[in-house]
């Protein structure tokens, strides 16, 4: 193409003219001068010619012009390769190395670190599943004090560790080795996520150096987490270790509580030695390329262990809490001190810490007011409690003229909050911004919607209205059909099935023989549905279930970690059949750590909250059905103690019940496979 360069741009550097510039002007002919004047006329917009202006170079500025450019590229491309090198000393731990030491020969290791740290932290449990990836922590934990308690599937051992998070009031620690180790405990991780319980899961890792290389069991599990835990971090030093773990557990438990990973590559957490030998590289190579890989690979293995035994603060940091505003309480108090049919729900985050649940009971009963108590809550006011309802919610809500939500949200459980009749005032308080206004403005919409701590709001409510009591009229009505509501219960549970044992009239007779230190874990669908009506815990923190999330399969874990916090407590699991298949294996563990539970089981050889839809909408029983399997044999063979009830046993139900509190009480765990038949008590309820 004519007319266009082709190749490397022209160099933008002044040319050498090919003659000098003169010092002065050539004058000019009269004629020339016309013509210059006539040119500046038109150019000036015909202000007259204007005066021509000459610059000139001299050969030496031209020298000294392209010695200052050149000086300063040189000075960035110094300033630059600085920048790079410093980025690049930093990044390999060569400035940290030149202040601090590395100690090749000691024997210490990253796994007493982290036993350190848990240990300041008041943790008592470490619920694991063994992996070579992760032994040093629990070794270590050992070694200071902790138990670890090794389960037979991950998800049991993070079930566990929520058990002891929510029954504690302390961080709940589960270990688990790399890879499927940490996939296994997906699924515990969400039901933590939205039960809200602070959890510290520690996963093990490949070494970050192998990471992407096919190392075994190395999958990319930060990405796992990421939208389960509030927080989710890599260590790539041992020096890293106390901070970070410090940091995660004040995490999980600050603000809305909740779940957060920690993932230790196991270069971090085994001793100088043995990782200098895995990763180190070979002690003599060849050639320059060789030397620069034994060089890199000997100075990874120290930035991992320069400073790491240096003393470090391992106490907890602080915990923030969100509270009400003196304003929010105060307009509360105003709005209840008016109101003539209150009604208090507390869900499962008012018994978060730090307020004491006792303090939240008394709090209740000074306001008087009638209170639904829903998951983790149930058991905050004693089974004669005036104020305690169980029956009737949706009645009672559409007739109050003001809701306290504490802790309770309008998701699926509140209908999405259109059970609230018009007019109401609704006040709802909640840690969680999202939670507090969950479908508000759609279906309802709060009068005062706070964002803090629902206990403490409550307890702030009861000193402001000292004095203040709720319209007798109101809780008379609310207690009669409370009692209507009861008797025909009752009625249900003396009418025979038309096989096996009528599962309300089981539950019925368990209630009546639990002890006052009893604690109720419950894992199932229908059975435990009906059992949630019937079962009465008797103290604060002595119902476990599985939160907003429905997972079946916590029982097995939930009552390892209520045991253990509570040895002198009578646990009962209520158990489905569908779900007592994912813990059955676990009575191997009560057995082995010594943890005497007793798991009721109602046995319908069905899933039946799924079936009572199913068939009706749909007409088919497919994958429902399952078989009267001898689950008590089972139980048996595991080193635990069986007992199987059928309708030819109901006179003795109260005697095998006895007989199962006598073999807990001796140290043996229970199954009881209780055969039941089909009521229609849950005709309606929904399990989508």
């Amino acid at each position: 193409m004519t007319g266009r360069r082709h190749g490397p741009a022209p160099f933008l550097w002044p040319r050498p003219l090919s003659r000098p510039f003169p010092t002065r002007p050539a004058p000019l002919s009269s004629n020339q001068r016309g013509e210059e004047q006539s040119r500046d006329g038109v150019r000036g917009g015909g202000r007259g010619p204007s005066p021509l202006i000459v610059t000139s170079l001299s050969p030496s500025s031209i020298t000294m012009d392209l010695l200052t450019a050149v000086g300063c590229a040189v000075a960035v491309l110094l300033v630059t390769t600085a920048v790079a090198l410093l980025g690049a000393a930093h990044h390999l731990g060569l400035l940290y190395q030149l202040f601090h030491k590395v100690e090749p020969k000691s024997p210490r290791h990253g796994g007493e670190l982290v036993a350190d740290v848990l240990k300041a932290h008041g943790v008592r449990f470490v619920f694991t599943l063994a992996g070579g990836h992760i032994s040093p922590i629990l070794v270590a934990a050992e070694k200071v004090g902790i138990r670890v308690v090794d389960t037979r599937h991950e998800a049991t051992a993070v079930f566990a560790a929520d058990a002891v998070s929510r029954l504690s009031g302390r961080i709940g620690v589960a270990v688990v080795t790399a890879g499927p180790g940490v996939t296994n405990a997906v699924t515990a991780i969400k039901n933590a996520q939205m039960a809200e319980s602070p959890l510290l899961l520690i996963g093990g890792a490949a070494a970050s150096l192998q990471k992407g290389r096919g190392a075994l069991q190395d999958i990319d599990q930060l990405s796992l987490f990421r939208t389960l835990c509030k927080a989710c971090v890599s260590v790539r030093t041992v020096r890293q270790i106390v901070p970070t773990l410090r940091h995660a557990i004040a995490t999980a438990q600050s603000g809305t509580p909740g779940p957060v990973f920690v993932e230790l590559p196991i270069d971090v957490l085994y001793p100088f030695h043995v990782v200098e030998k895995e990763v180190g590289g070979p002690k003599s190579t060849r050639g320059l390329r060789g030397k620069l890989i034994q060089w890199y690979l000997q100075n990874y293995v120290r930035n991992l262990f320069v400073g790491a035994w240096e003393p470090r603060d391992v106490t907890p940091l602080p915990v923030k809490v969100p509270l009400a505003t003196e304003d929010e309480m105060q307009r509360c108090a105003e709005l209840l001190s008016r109101a003539t049919k209150p009604l208090v729900l507390v869900g499962s985050q008012a018994m978060l810490p730090p307020t004491p649940a006792e303090e939240l009971r008394a709090a209740l009963e000074a306001l008087g007011i009638p209170c639904y108590l829903g998951g983790a809550a149930r058991g905050l006011l004693p089974p004669d409690s005036p104020l305690l309802l169980r029956h009737n919610r949706r009645d009672a809500l559409r007739d109050a003229d003001l809701v306290l939500l504490a802790g309770s949200v309008c998701d699926f459980r509140l209908s999405y909050g259109r059970l609230f009749g018009r007019g109401a005032v609704i006040v709802a308080v909640n840690r969680d911004r999202v939670q507090l206004l969950r479908n508000a403005d759609v279906f309802w919409r709060p009068r005062i919607a706070v964002r803090g701590d629902a206990a403490s709001f409550v307890v702030g409510l009861a000193q402001r209205l000292r004095g203040f009591s709720c319209p007798t009229h109101w809780l008379q009505r609310l207690r009669e059909a409370e009692q209507k509501k009861e008797r025909a219960n009752r009625e249900k549970a003396a009418t025979p099935t038309a096989q096996h044992l009528n599962p309300m009239d089981v539950l019925y007779r368990m209630d009546a023989l639990l002890p006052p230190d009893s604690l109720l874990v419950a894992d199932g669908g229908d059975f435990v549905g009906t059992a949630a009506y019937i079962v009465r815990p008797r103290r604060p923190l002595s119902w476990l279930d599985p939160g907003a999330f429905g997972t079946l399969g916590v029982g097995g874990g939930f009552a390892l970690g209520a045991k253990l916090c509570r040895p002198e407590a009578e646990v009962w699991v209520i158990y489905g059949d569908g779900s007592l298949g994912y813990s059955l294996m676990e009575f191997d563990t009560f057995v082995r750590h010594k943890t005497p539970i007793i798991a009721l089981v109602g046995n319908d050889a069905c899933w039946s909250q799924i079936a009572r839809e199913q068939v009706a909408m749909l007409g088919s029983n497919v994958a429902c059905g399952l078989e009267f399997v001898d689950y008590h044999a089972a139980a048996e063979a595991l080193g635990g103690k069986g007992f199987v009830l059928g309708r030819p046993d109901s006179k003795q139900l109260d005697a095998v019940l006895r007989t199962a509190q006598d073999e807990c009480r001796r140290g043996r765990p229970v199954l009881i496979n209780a055969l039941i038949g089909k009521t229609d008590f849950r005709e309606g309820s929904i399990s989508v």
